[in-house]
């Protein structure tokens, strides 16, 4: 009798242990899909770029190299955010970035200095063996998120992005020269994360033009 009624006692138990498994399964079948996004509305030409142009090299041979960027830790995260508030940010679980932040981060912005600067080759960390900038060029990156100021499909938001950067002598860290970049970009439809990527996408247009209008005197002997 005890081990019948043990063996009952077991039972009930497996069944109250899977009831809510069943019902988490349930949901998971009707969530909808996970959407991932990646940065670079023109990838091949920042691509090309970065290699530098052969007929226009710089007769110094002047190499600028872009060290990882360092990204606010809420930030370092597969989730896009969206901050609600001035304090309260969400991270989007069925909208993510196809690839690693930082590392698209530094691509881009790498890419984009390149194009602008064709007579300077540019490289993006992790640089290739035996590389040895005479630059460097280290961001931060405090806000790189969208700003919601109603629900989701009701209400207008902004793309904001904050970062500082720094133009470094690699030899003794002397720093050449500092900045900061901020854009607030009005125009996003809370819950459209296309359009909010693209809006990130173009605020590192002005993140790299900021840092390019610093190289010329940096650069100067």
């Amino acid at each position: 009798m005890p081990t019948l009624i043990r063996n009952r006692r077991l039972h009930l138990l497996l069944l109250a242990t899977l009831l809510p498994l069943s019902g988490c399964f349930s949901l998971s079948r009707t969530a909808p899909p996970q959407q991932h996004y990646v940065l670079g509305a023109s990838g091949p030409q920042e691509h090309t770029a970065l290699r530098g142009d052969p007929s226009v090299a710089d007769s110094s041979g002047t190499l600028i190299g872009l060290r990882p960027p360092r990204l606010a830790d809420y930030l370092a995260t597969r989730f896009i955010v969206v901050r609600q508030g001035v304090h309260q940010v969400e991270f989007s679980e069925y909208h993510r970035w196809g690839e690693d932040l930082g590392r698209a981060i530094n691509r881009i912005v790498a890419g984009r200095i390149a194009s602008r600067t064709p007579s300077h080759r540019v490289e993006a960390a992790p640089w290739p063996v035996g590389t040895s900038p005479d630059h460097v060029i280290q961001v931060h990156i405090m806000h790189f998120e969208g700003v919601a100021r109603g629900q989701p499909g009701n209400g207008e938001g902004e793309a904001h992005l904050l970062a500082t950067w720094e133009i470094l002598r690699p030899l003794d860290g002397a720093l050449l020269a500092r900045g900061t970049t901020e854009v607030r970009e009005g125009g996003w439809s809370v819950g459209d994360y296309d359009s909010l990527v693209r809006l990130l996408d173009a605020a590192l247009e002005v993140l790299a033009e900021d840092v390019v209008q610093s190289l010329p005197r940096t650069l100067a002997p």
